[in-house]
């Protein structure tokens, strides 16, 4: 994979925050974020972990049953970001 510049990833990143608050506050599995902004999914399962570490997004360990995943992951944004985006927006 060829690298992106910062700008670039910064960018990507703002519309993947975009499109979580639009489906706030529905966790998201990776493949479906993927798809949403039209990249490839390990590319975006790498920036979702960024994010993470910047506390942008939260990872989602349970199903809706209750079932620790194993190998897939759900998103959704984290509180502050949520809080962030949503004064953005007014």
């Amino acid at each position: 994979m060829s690298k992106i510049s910062a700008q670039k990833a910064a960018r990507i990143k703002e519309e993947m925050l975009a499109f979580l608050f639009e489906n706030n506050p529905k966790a998201l599995f990776t493949k479906d974020i993927a798809t949403g902004i039209i990249r490839d999914e390990e590319f975006t399962k790498s920036l979702l972990l960024e994010m993470k570490k910047d506390n942008l997004v939260m990872e989602v360990a349970l199903s809706e049953k209750g079932v620790v995943y194993r190998a897939r992951r759900r998103w959704r944004l984290s509180e502050p970001a949520f809080k962030a985006y949503a004064n953005l927006v007014r």
